[in-house]
């Protein structure tokens, strides 16, 4: 399995898809979790889409061509582990943050 921390965008992303969802609705849940804080643009969204495809972390659930071209993606079971360990890495970091400006 791959080590590497998760970005930002890719985390996000992943939570958007513990459920079908397509592009347009990643962008949206991506805003409301963030309070408006990251607003993710298509080439941005549909990069890291390809990214998480390459690394099977997702799948396409589904594509509609009418009325027009849209793609649902889902998580798999290794981007959901992936997403499992990216919180308690996350976790880790908040915990000894906290813990040592506590004690300073």
């Amino acid at each position: 399995m791959d080590n590497q921390p998760l970005t930002e965008p890719l985390y996000y992303i992943l939570l958007s898809l513990l459920t079908p969802n397509y592009g347009y609705g990643i962008m949206e849940n991506i805003s409301t979790l963030t309070n408006g804080r990251i607003k993710m643009g298509a080439g941005t969204l549909y990069g890291a889409i390809n990214i998480l495809r390459d690394k099977e972390y997702i799948i396409l659930y589904k594509e509609e061509k009418e009325p027009r071209k849209r793609k649902e993606y889902l998580i798999t079971i290794k981007g959901r582990e992936a997403l499992e360990k990216e919180i308690i890495r996350l976790e880790e970091l908040v915990e000894n943050g906290r813990r040592i400006i506590k004690n300073d």
